[in-house]
This record gives C-alpha cells, sequence and structure tokens, in this order.
C-alpha cells in the first residue's frame, strides 16, 4: 500500500466504508438518497472502474466489496475527489457479505468484472461463479434485477454461462454472450486480454419472478 493509499485509508474509510456485520444491514442507509436502485460490485481491484460506472450512473446507488486494501485506498481517494456520494465500499470477502448482511431481494444489480480465472483446472472449484454462489445471489436479488458479468477466459467463461443456463430463477435476454454495455468502460485487465489476444465475453442474466 503506498503513503497515499495508506492516508486515504485511515482517513477516509470511516466516512465511505460500511463496516462488515454479522447481521443483516439494510446498505440503502449509507446513501443520502435511500431509495434508489442498490447495485453491488465484487471484487473492484483498484477501483477504476467502479467510479467510472458510479459517475456514469448517478441514479444508482453502488456498493464495491474488495480485500484488497491498496485498491480500497485508491478507490477512496477517488470516491472523495470526484464527489461520489453514491458509492461505498466493504472491506471484507463478498461471499459472506452476501450470505450474513444482505437480506434477500434487496439487490438491483450484481457486478463480477475479471474475477480471478484460476486457470488450472485442479483449482476450477476456487472459482467464484459455481452453483451454490449463483443460488446465494438468486435470493440477494430482487426480481428484474440483474447481474453482469465480464472475463477474458473462455473455459471460465463458458463455465459461466453453463451454471447460469442450469440455474433456476434467471433468464439471458441475449441467449448466449452480450455486447459491452455501453456504461462500463474498458478495464485495466480488458485492455491486457485484448493485447494478449484474448476475446473479452461479456454475460448478462436477469432474476425471474
Amino acid at each position: 500500500m503506498s503513503p497515499a493509499q495508506r492516508r486515504n485509508f485511515e482517513e477516509l474509510a470511516p466516512r465511505y466504508c460500511v463496516p462488515f456485520q454479522q447481521s443483516e444491514t439494510d446498505l440503502r442507509l449509507a446513501f443520502p438518497h435511500y431509495d434508489r436502485p442498490l447495485i453491488i460490485e465484487i471484487g473492484f481491484g483498484m477501483g477504476e472502474t467502479t467510479a467510472a460506472i458510479a459517475a456514469a450512473r448517478p441514479e444508482s446507488n453502488f456498493v464495491g466489496i474488495e480485500v484488497y486494501r491498496p485498491g480500497v485506498g485508491k478507490l477512496l481517494g477517488r470516491i472523495h475527489a470526484d464527489g461520489l456520494e453514491n458509492l461505498r465500499i466493504i472491506v471484507h470477502d463478498a461471499v459472506e457479505v452476501l450470505a450474513t448482511m444482505v437480506a434477500d431481494e434487496q439487490i438491483d444489480g450484481v457486478h463480477v468484472f475479471f474475477p480471478d480465472p484460476w486457470p488450472k483446472k485442479r483449482h476450477y472449484k476456487r472459482r467464484l461463479i459455481q452453483p451454490g454462489f449463483v443460488n446465494l445471489l438468486r435470493a440477494k436479488l430482487r426480481p428484474g434485477a440483474y447481474v453482469y458479468l465480464v472475463t477474458d477466459w473462455q473455459d471460465y467463461a463458458a463455465q459461466m454461462l453453463e451454471v447460469f443456463e442450469t440455474a433456476a430463477g434467471f433468464r439471458n435476454p441475449y441467449r448466449g454472450f452480450c455486447p459491452r454495455q455501453p456504461w462500463r468502460p474498458e478495464t485495466s485487465f480488458e485492455r491486457k486480454g485484448r493485447s494478449q489476444a484474448h476475446s473479452i465475453h461479456n454475460l448478462w442474466l436477469e432474476r425471474t419472478e
């Protein structure tokens, strides 16, 4: 963690971070505008895309969940500098946050951009997008809410598609992969992937009634 990131963490976390709790919490209370749609991003890295999307979509509230403290420190500085009152952070494991802190049918959207691909076959079980996690997501999403996934690993993209195709409670309006949404800027991972001739796979799912 750089000195600036550490300073941001120490000075800004009390204002912009939501403490993890072992009980359900109404995350909307963390925002000045309580009634706006609530979007969660899982694993935002250094936070450049998270901040850009929050700035582009001021009509929604965003919670980024991340354990990488240099990235948290970086994003805290961006929130403060850009006045992003619709963006908050939880520094904790995302699965535990969803399982214990988020009430059922509280979320209007989930972003998972370039999750760890765990490329070795023996490590596939460590990948985030698994049937159990998708079932957890379904419980936390409102009917009509969306899940937006992006990866540059072809076999992980195929796994994501298969998991959601076989999961109950989701529909794929694109019947396959989708175009990049216009409000999502390219990430550093995306640029790196393209430079290595990796295809970028976008997947959009919606929770059914």
